[in-house]
């Protein structure tokens, strides 16, 4: 977790810290069953208020990336069940609609960052 970043970008800080652990996920940094820092260790390392980290755990718990175990710490959990076509065309459909929704908030022509995306798949699909 050593390479956490957090920037004065007008990003709230628990989304910063939420979406820099999401990508370690999807890199294979994070494996699971892998122990997460503990709230308090991640709040003085990044130098941020422990709700702060605190709203980022609740945020990856609730979307099923880690598992908090009270008194034993967090985890990252293991991947759920690949879902059914349906729920799978659900779950894509709603990522999309989110995301646009984030580029229309930040100004970015949703076409341009359609284009990004493919370009990045197409770069990661390429290193494997």
């Amino acid at each position: 977790m050593k390479s956490l970043r957090l920037e004065s970008s007008g990003i709230p800080i628990y989304v910063q810290l939420r979406d820099q652990i999401l990508r370690s996920l999807g890199a294979g940094v994070l494996r699971p069953g892998d122990r997460m820092p503990t709230m308090r260790e991640m709040a003085v390392a990044l130098k941020v208020d422990l709700n702060t980290v605190r709203h980022a755990y609740d945020e990856l718990e609730r979307i099923g990336a880690i598992t908090l175990v009270r008194g034993r710490g967090s985890f990252v959990a293991q991947p759920p069940r690949p879902p059914s076509a349906r729920a799978l065309a659900q779950q894509v459909d709603s990522l999309a609609k989110q995301m646009l929704a984030t580029a229309a908030a930040a100004g970015v022509d949703p076409i341009a960052l359609a284009e990004r995306m493919i370009a990045l798949v197409k770069q990661e699909t390429s290193n494997d």
